[in-house]
């Protein structure tokens, strides 16, 4: 059964987001981490970098395949996970903590109101 934090947002395409003041928090779920294997390369976006609601804005590789990652709400990249970039397994071992991939500024909170709670996200990856 994979890990998922009831004080996290979820969206269908497997990302979550948790705010920290005023920025959201985004990284892939233990379920995505889990389908795609241990992950090799993560190209992150640029800091600064405008994205829209289902964007693919980021690229996860495994072993197996390489997944784009789509943004769970439109906004401006303002921080990016660097360690990512020489140990991509962190979101294999972290999702939720030091796995994270960046963090973005809303532009739109209205946008919020299409994510998932845990028990919706539950019952999406049963």
């Amino acid at each position: 059964m994979s890990n998922i934090p009831a004080d996290v947002k979820y969206t269908d395409q497997h990302e979550w987001l948790k705010f920290e003041g005023d920025v959201a928090v985004i990284g892939i779920t233990d379920y995505a981490q889990a389908s795609l294997g241990d992950l090799v390369f993560v190209e992150l976006p640029a800091k600064g970098k405008k994205v829209k609601l289902n964007d693919a804005f980021v690229v996860v590789e495994s072993v197996k395949a390489a997944s784009e990652v789509y943004a769970p709400l439109s906004g401006e990249v303002v921080e990016v996970n660097a360690a990512l970039t020489a140990s991509p397994g962190l979101i294999n071992t972290s999702p939720y903590g030091e796995g994270w991939i960046c963090k973005i500024l809303p532009s739109d909170k209205a946008e919020l109101g299409k994510l998932l709670d845990a028990a919706q996200y539950k019952s999406l990856v049963g």
